[in-house]
């Protein structure tokens, strides 16, 4: 992805989705009245690892945003004020 915002969306989507996921317990709720309760012991094997990539992608996004503000801003001064010969 070679834009920063969409990439910085997709972190937060997906931090929101699977923080809910952690706290609520609703998914335990629906996996025992699908009979399939016996998922829910390996739900933080899955989930936890999720958050931290999520969390971990959204910071990256972050990062990435700063650095391309600070080289469109290099850039623009840059052409804006060239230099006199």
């Amino acid at each position: 992805m070679k834009n920063p915002k969409t990439l910085l969306h997709v972190g937060l989507i997906g931090s929101v989705l699977v923080a809910l996921c952690c706290v609520t317990p609703i998914i335990a709720i629906l996996l025992t009245t699908l009979g399939l309760a016996a998922l829910i012991g390996h739900l933080d094997l899955v989930l936890l690892p999720a958050l931290a990539f999520f969390i971990g992608l959204t910071l990256y996004a972050l990062w990435r945003k700063k650095q391309c503000a600070t080289c469109n801003d290099n850039a623009t001064s840059q052409t804006r004020n060239p230099p006199h010969a």
